[in-house]
């Protein structure tokens, strides 16, 4: 289970929960989430965790995973509806996601679901800048200081150094090797007092551009 806490300088993000229920899929949307009008990160890792014991499914940790994503950017919940529609069954998420379950999530699993996502698994709609956003909330483990899943979107990649990988030198499309090289890089920043030893700090810090590597 994931024991997420809020990141610093992390702000709640506006959603509005009965829209994008109606918007979405029958039973797509978990239920409780953002019930307040907002969400952080650890309301989508309380999904994650629901999904890991099999009580949420892989289709609801997408919905919550993109609705915080797109926050309240209208055209979200249309885009998230085309998604999921490709997918009424869930089997393409669940096929996607299956290997990072497991308590220990190993960086070869990372990759191949990485990669699902960009062949057998592919959602026409939805590439690597918000598919990245899933993979972190189902395979990050705050626990664990292996190899950590993180949100590789144009703002992180263009703050991303040379030392990253050739992640910045695109705005999108970035193959799995490209994130394998900015998380690798993130592992070893995290180790940066500040960071806690934990990577998705220094992914944040780069979004919120906090931080200049």
């Amino acid at each position: 289970m994931s024991h997420a806490r809020t990141l610093p300088g992390e702000k709640p993000i506006t959603i509005d929960a009965p829209r994008w229920q109606d918007a979405l899929p029958a039973g797509a949307w978990p239920a409780g989430f953002a019930e307040t009008g907002s969400a952080t990160r650890a309301d989508v890792f309380e999904v994650a965790a629901r999904w890991q014991d099999s009580s949420a499914s892989a289709m609801q940790l997408a919905a919550a995973s993109l609705a915080w994503g797109y926050g309240v950017r209208g055209y979200g919940r249309y885009r998230t509806r085309r998604v999921l529609a490709q997918d009424s069954a869930g089997a393409l998420l669940a096929g996607a996601l299956e290997n990072l379950r497991p308590a220990e999530v190993t960086p070869d699993a990372l990759i191949d679901a990485y990669d699902r996502f960009r062949s057998a698994h592919r959602l026409h709609g939805l590439g690597p800048a918000f598919f990245t956003k899933i993979l972190y909330f189902a395979g990050y483990r705050h626990e664990r200081a292996a190899l950590q899943p993180l949100i590789l979107d144009s703002v992180v990649a263009g703050r991303l150094p040379a030392e990253a990988g050739p992640a910045n030198q695109y705005r999108y499309g970035w193959s799995s090797s490209t994130w394998h090289g900015y998380l690798r890089w993130a592992h070893e920043q995290a180790a940066r007092p500040e960071f806690g030893n934990q990577p998705d700090h220094v992914e944040l810090s780069l979004f919120a551009g906090s931080w200049i590597p």
